[in-house]
């Protein structure tokens, strides 16, 4: 989700309240990019995070702090010679722009009461926080952008600040505050959206500033739109069906030519789909105006993938989480975000080892698999030699070919022959080739075993891999990498201490459900955790956790038994599939068999049942 203008706006809302008359007691700067001011007020003390990074700009109020360096750099010796022990007197935004105004009141060295400004532009690789004096003249920036670099505006000292003019798009709030009638705002509205060949989403937040491309699709949601549909073909569409009826009223009347045109050119803003979109666009703004925020964020198999300072109604509500708080929101998503992020990087290198073993062993296994279809001949040159052995004197000599009587089954038989051998020769050739068949699939049955299991194990790894939360989960991962002789150890290396504990979670009944994250952790949950009575839950035929269910010698609730299955579904290869089969049965059935690879089991005796791998109504309480 783009840090948008309505997000901004939710912040600045936050920050006006909490904000307005603080004393500014500590500027840090713990990036190159990056501003944490330390500010006092009547109620506690707030840290203000604010980030000009082109990958992550930022603002929000944290709890946390942040190292600073030793030296502070220019820009943050700056700021405190000017404004430290200043006060906030307002934050403002303009329009729905990226925009933060931190207006500041502070004493200059002849005592005397000066204003400044401390300005954040969110845009992206275009971020910046700029420093002003009351006229707006720039005394520095974090970032220092020549007319080299840019032809439209230059962020040096001494330069003249200004917001550049974006290019077609309308000030949503000005828009709303313009004076015009309810219908002529909406055949403004129409004229903006409406007229442009592209699809309606896109019409919307190219036609507005602070809209993403989400916020336009949220508000076709609500509208009953399709916001992939060109938003011209709407009014294209009224059109026609403005023109049909005028014909039918011609014809059915005797109107004039003239009365028709008029019928069939009637206003767009007649258009119910400019009617149904201009009603939620001023919805969305009264509320956005009324500083009445819903902050969410989305989520996707337990990861973020959304957030939104308005709330989404295009998703459903148990993929969501609401926020009191737009900081709390913004600090918990890209924590979250970071989180992934670094779990995906440090398991790179083990990703690449597996499903590099991976793909060779598979290439083995089918090349194995095509060796031993090879042999399914073998009986045949079996046969063959048999009834040679038995009617061979009948054979010519220098015969291509022999029709037997198949005393197995009655039916005769073709038999190809080598014409410059002997019939008890072609005999032993065909014995030969048998013999050689029969060691070759003996062989191979055997091999392609080990292999069917070597890919499994991996492929649990790689599963195992996919769930992985923290980094300590990794550690257990690249053990057994080690165990099975995947990785080496590190000359001089020791074993590093294994801190992962299997997933917790508690069903609502009251049971508690654990989930191995790993092999190990499966073998561990299966044969040590678990007793008897337990119940053990996996996915069938197909790499997963194990999940052992607590019974405390109680009966379980057909609702537990549904949850564990799910936990057992979404842990495994199936995650995300609309129906996974689940194996499940009292652990005292579950068995090991000597030798075998962590977390590979066998049962006999288990009941299944089919469901989805949706989980998020489980509460989970550790990990």
């Amino acid at each position: 989700m783009a840090f948008d203008g309505v997000t901004v706006a939710a912040v600045i809302k936050e920050c006006r309240e909490l904000l307005t008359g603080a004393r500014i007691y500590k500027i840090a700067q713990p990036e190159a990019d990056e501003l944490q001011i330390t500010l006092k007020t009547k109620t506690g003390q707030y840290y203000l995070l604010l980030s000009a990074s082109a990958s992550l700009p930022l603002i929000y109020l944290t709890g946390r702090t942040k190292q600073s360096p030793l030296t502070a750099p220019n820009f943050c010796m700056l700021l405190r010679k000017h404004i430290q022990n200043g006060r906030i007197v307002d934050i403002t935004q303009p329009g729905l722009e990226r925009i933060m105004h931190i207006h500041i009141e502070h004493l200059n060295e002849l005592g005397d009461l000066c204003r400044k400004k401390l300005i954040i532009e969110v845009m992206g690789k275009h971020s910046n926080i700029i420093f002003c004096d009351e006229e707006d003249n720039i005394i520095d920036s974090i970032k220092h952008i020549s007319g080299m670099v840019s032809s439209v505006r230059e962020v040096l000292p001494g330069k003249p600040y200004f917001i550049p003019k974006t290019e077609n798009k309308a000030d949503p709030v000005a828009f709303m505050e313009n004076g015009l009638s309810e219908e002529e705002r909406k055949k403004e509205f129409s004229s903006l959206v409406f007229q442009k060949p592209a699809p309606l989403y896109k019409a919307l937040y190219t036609s507005f500033t602070g809209f993403s491309p989400i916020l336009a699709q949220e508000l076709c949601f609500r509208s009953g739109l399709d916001a992939d549909r060109s938003a011209l073909s709407y009014l294209q569409e009224e059109l026609s069906v403005s023109a049909d009826a005028s014909v039918i009223k011609e014809a059915s009347t005797g109107s004039s030519a003239e009365s028709s045109s008029a019928v069939s050119a009637q206003p767009a803003d007649k258009n119910i789909a400019v009617h149904l979109l201009y009603e939620q666009f001023t919805a969305l703004m009264r509320q956005i105006t009324a500083g009445k925020f819903s902050p969410v964020i989305v989520y996707e198999q337990k990861a973020p993938v959304e957030f939104s300072a308005v709330s989404m109604k295009m998703y459903s509500a148990s993929s969501s989480k609401d926020f009191s708080s737009i900081s709390a929101l913004l600090e918990t998503y890209y924590a979250e975000k970071n989180a992934l992020t670094r779990i995906r990087q440090r398991s790179a290198d083990l990703r690449k080892i597996v499903q590099t073993i991976l793909e060779r062993t598979v290439k083995k296994y089918d090349l194995q698999c095509q060796q031993i279809k090879d042999t399914e001949k073998r009986e045949k040159y079996k046969l063959y030699g048999e009834l040679l052995h038995t009617y061979g004197y009948g054979a010519e000599p220098g015969a291509k070919s022999l029709e037997a009587e198949n005393y197995y089954t009655g039916e005769m038989v073709n038999i190809p022959l080598d014409p410059t051998l002997t019939a008890s020769e072609n005999a032993k050739r065909y014995f030969d080739r048998y013999g050689k068949m029969k060691r070759t699939y003996e062989t191979l049955s055997e091999l392609i075993v080990d292999v069917k299991e070597e890919i499994d194990h991996l492929e649990s790894i790689a599963a195992s891999l996919d769930i992985a939360e923290q980094e300590s989960d990794l550690v257990e991962i690249k053990e057994e990498l080690i165990a099975a002789g995947y990785v080496r150890r590190k000359g001089g290396t020791k074993k590093e201490k294994v801190t992962s504990k299997p997933f917790h979670y508690i069903s609502s009944d009251g049971f508690h459900m654990y989930v191995g994250k790993n092999n190990f952790q499966n073998d561990t949950l299966t044969f040590k955790f678990a007793v008897g009575n337990d119940w053990w839950f996996h996915a069938k035929g197909q790499p997963g956790s194990h999940v052992v269910v607590r019974t405390e010698g109680a009966e379980l609730p057909d609702a537990t038994f549904e949850e564990a299955a799910r936990l057992a579904a979404y842990y495994s290869k199936g995650r995300g599939q609309e129906k996974v089969e689940i194996d499940y049965t009292e652990k005292k059935n579950v068995k090991k068999p000597n030798g075998a690879k962590p977390g590979f089991v066998i049962y006999y005796t288990n009941y299944s049942m089919v469901i989805d791998s949706d989980i998020s109504g489980i509460r989970q309480i550790s990990s």
